[in-house]
């Protein structure tokens, strides 16, 4: 084949640093719009990108030339940079070190893309940490406890 053709969809979610309610109103939806503008341009457009106030939810149409590891590091890289520049009191502002990532099939795009939308009702009755432990649970992926939240 004489093209290289690829279609990675990749759920991904983290938190911000020890799971700080910074997300404010205020600055969320250009938050939102600054990290899918930094993956854009990045090669890897955001087709959902959602949250609370402590974590977010992207749906990304991966790159085919850059691993999902380095374009997280971007993409959470440059928004911290980015939102500090939005209000003294986010002078502290960090992402969590790590994130989780599950490929998704085309079948389960608008389901996952639903999801990503309903975060705020959903996190009414639900926290970041159990929503994250039932995702691991949901696609086998194995965890330590002890290292998970750091």
């Amino acid at each position: 084949m004489a093209q290289t053709l690829v279609s990675l969809k990749v759920h991904v979610i983290f938190s911000t640093k020890d799971r700080r309610p910074m997300i404010t109103p205020e600055v969320e939806a250009e938050l939102h719009a600054y990290m899918g503008g930094t993956a854009k341009n990045l090669e890897s457009p955001c087709l959902a990108i959602g949250g609370t106030n402590n974590h977010v939810h992207l749906l990304i149409s991966q790159s085919k030339t850059m691993a999902l590891s380095r374009l997280m590091e971007e993409v959470k890289k440059s928004s911290s940079k980015w939102i500090k520049t939005k209000d003294p009191k986010l002078h502290t502002f960090g992402w969590q070190d790590g994130y989780g990532a599950f490929s998704i099939g085309e079948s389960q795009m608008e389901a996952l893309q639903h999801y990503i939308e309903g975060q705020k009702e959903r996190h009414t009755k639900l926290s970041f940490e159990q929503e994250l432990v039932a995702l691991l649970k949901k696609y086998h992926v194995q965890y330590d406890e002890r290292y998970i939240w750091s």
